[in-house]
């Protein structure tokens, strides 16, 4: 029977949050960042990980090896490219994993055959052939992918998947590398690989399509309506560039529409809500509030005839429960009256875990100061102290110690900065356009670090004029990029404590090689 029928009633979740969606500019996470993700991601049911490109760092090797030792559930994957010591990387990477597999991938679009590569279609197959033969040492669960297989020749397409899967491959992922595809167009690729491929049927056949012309779901589920039974995506379709295909987009679509499509996913969509915050707020990409799904207003009813509608039925302009996605969830939990245990079990239920007493501690006293801030404690600041308290934990060089801030009507606003560097305290003072800007130039004054600001995004976790603000700030430098986050109710300590994070993410950033940037 053929495999693609077999498992047509099961469709194969691939996040690649930790990968791609780490390749957005300013998205690097650390390893516990990573790990913390994994975590969600397992809680959620996704079937595969990718948790990164162990060739790029030993940063990312070290990542990708610690989360394939903490996660039991779900399939941790490693990329690699179509060479000898990205797979070695990779398979020493995903060992500890108690499912483990290895993605290779070469380019295979003529432009990029001879622009990029300098190689023949000969030595293109030749190589993939190999890096197949390579990974077969390290795990039988092997992926492959045409990078850029939305501008390839199909007659090529079908000769490098036909040899590939000869040698071993298990999953075959077509990749729209720079979102070109058009929905039909690209189905009807789908479509016809599996059908003129000899042994199409040794294999699980998936989509990797980023978003570029705003079709990467669209294209996705052409292709799964195709017979493509594994989808490569991303939490809230974070990714470099206009990202990929949005997670939480494709599982509901699919769940939503089952009179369509003849599969379903094992996903806990319950936890979907959960990990869109937890990926916004350690990444600092905040989700537009008319994002599907997952956005704000995903669910909100403004107009005065849906409002009737909904009152008197759901189903007149609802075609999802907002429960179905965890958002029955988003509502007041502690206050400044709430003990330990309350504090912590609510913690566990957002599946939340703390690697030590230490941390446990710190989090629940920045939690009571907020308390005395803010009368009522959802569970998005809950996210967003563990997320801070955890950068506050780690042995930063830089830290903001206090600020003083004056801005008043026909006065030049101003501001004094105290920050602990390395140990030792030192002060300054600045003028500048608006309190937040006179903050930065007083800690400029300080560390004189030349970076550039090339974004200062303000966001509100929860409702209300106490709530706290969660600032973004992206600073580059010397070609490098990086994001950094803070929150507070005052926001001009908020935008500190960015700008401050930012500079102490600069600084530890290791120069990361990416060969050819790991795109598929």
């Amino acid at each position: 029977m053929n495999k693609n029928s077999m498992n047509k009633d099961r469709l194969i979740i691939f996040d690649t949050t930790l990968r791609d969606g780490e390749q957005s500019p300013g998205a690097s996470m650390t390893s516990d960042e990573k790990i913390r993700i994994a975590k969600a991601l397992e809680q959620m049911r996704v079937d595969v990980i990718e948790a990164g490109f162990p060739i790029a760092s030993n940063g990312d090797f070290e990542a990708v090896k610690a989360v394939a030792s903490i996660i039991k559930d779900s399939t941790i994957c490693a990329l690699a490219r179509a060479k000898q010591l990205d797979i070695d990387r990779a398979g020493e990477a995903i060992k500890p994993a108690n499912s483990g597999r290895i993605h290779t991938f070469i380019a295979t679009s003529p432009i990029h055959m001879e622009q990029k590569l300098r190689l023949t279609p000969d030595q293109v197959v030749e190589q993939a052939v190999a890096a197949v033969r390579m990974a077969k040492k390290y795990t039988s669960d092997i992926e492959f992918s045409p990078e850029d297989a939305g501008r390839s020749e199909p007659d090529f397409l079908c000769r490098i998947i036909e040899a590939v899967i000869r040698e071993g491959a298990t999953t075959i992922n077509i990749p729209d590398t720079v979102g070109y595809n058009i929905p039909h167009q690209f189905g009807n690729l789908i479509k016809d690989l599996i059908e003129r491929i000899p042994n199409s049927d040794k294999a699980i056949f998936s989509v990797h399509c980023h978003n570029d012309l705003g079709l990467a779901v669209a294209n996705s589920l052409s292709s799964v309506l195709s017979g493509a039974r594994q989808v490569e995506c991303t939490i809230n379709g974070l990714g470099e560039r206009a990202g990929n295909a949005s997670l939480e987009e494709i599982v509901m679509a699919v769940r939503t529409r089952q009179d369509v499509f003849e599969c379903n996913t094992n996903l806990d969509t319950t936890q979907i809500m959960n990990c869109s915050r937890l990926v916004s707020g350690i990444t600092g990409f905040a989700v537009q509030p008319n994002k599907a799904i997952v956005g704000a207003n995903a669910f909100a009813h403004e107009a005065g005839i849906h409002q009737d509608g909904i009152l008197k039925s759901r189903e007149t302009y609802e075609i999802m429960r907002a429960e179905d996605v965890g958002l029955s969830s988003n509502k007041m939990v502690l206050g400044k009256h709430s003990g330990r245990n309350a504090f912590k079990a609510r913690m566990a239920e957002l599946n939340i875990e703390f690697a030590s007493e230490e941390e446990l501690n710190e989090v629940f006293a920045n939690f009571k100061s907020l308390a005395d801030k803010k009368h009522e404690i959802f569970d998005e600041d809950l996210q967003a102290l563990v997320t801070e308290t955890s950068t506050e934990l780690t042995n930063e060089p830089i830290k903001l110690v206090s600020m003083s801030v004056c801005s008043e009507t026909g006065e030049t606003p101003n501001a004094t900065i105290t920050l602990n560097i390395d140990g030792k305290e030192k002060q300054s003072a600045a003028e500048g356009g608006g309190p937040v800007d006179a903050s930065f130039q007083a800690i400029e004054k300080i560390i004189a670090s030349g970076v550039e600001l090339q974004l200062y995004s303000v966001n509100n976790i929860t409702s209300g004029t106490d709530s706290q603000g969660e600032v973004t700030v992206r600073l580059e430098h010397d070609g490098h990029i990086v994001n950094g986050q803070g929150a507070d109710t005052d926001i001009v300590i908020a935008s500190a404590k960015a700008y401050v994070n930012g500079l102490n993410k600069m600084i530890a950033r290791e120069k990361r090689t990416h060969p050819q940037r790991g795109k598929v």
